[in-house]
């Protein structure tokens, strides 16, 4: 079984990368989708890609291997995945991928379109339909693929934008 943790969206914030880190010590990989807006040093166990709001020297998106999956890690911001993922859906068909990790809309899901599933982790600094901050972390094995999303506490006060 691989388990991997996938995060986003932390906006500066150090801490719940570090609480992520201590909660996850034996991962096969970490995954970050963007908009982290710390220094890389930070981030050193993570794959990352860059967000719309990063200036980092880091790929716009990355493709991930493993026995039986093809993964896209992407932000999404240049995909419109505010409003659709329809276009983000091509974006994997194109990459041949059969799963993708993305962020950029601070809301979690986990969802399956035209075959392929979508993982987004929402906000590790604050989710957008008022839920706590959150990451995710994903566990494949042969048979299955689960998705569990964990919350992280948080002093910033919970709003929504929609």
């Amino acid at each position: 079984m691989l388990k991997f943790v996938v995060v986003s969206d932390n906006h500066g914030r150090i801490e719940p990368i570090q609480e992520v880190l201590n909660a996850h010590q034996q991962a096969d990989g970490y995954f970050h989708c963007g908009d982290f807006e710390i220094p890389l040093g930070y981030l050193q166990q993570f794959s990352v890609v860059c967000g719309n709001n990063d200036y980092a020297n880091v790929p716009n998106s990355i493709v991930i291997n493993t026995p039986r999956h093809r993964i896209l890690l992407i932000h999404g911001h240049r995909y419109a995945t505010m409003f659709s993922i329809d276009r983000l859906v091509e974006k994997a068909k194109s990459e041949r991928c059969n799963m993708v990790f993305y962020g950029h809309t601070h809301v979690f899901s986990d969802r399956i379109v035209d075959g392929i599933r979508f993982i987004n982790p929402g906000s590790l600094s604050h989710n957008r339909d008022g839920s706590c901050p959150s990451y995710a972390t994903v566990e494949i094995d042969e048979h299955e693929v689960r998705v569990f999303r964990h919350d992280i506490e948080s002093d910033l006060p919970l709003f929504s934008f929609y």
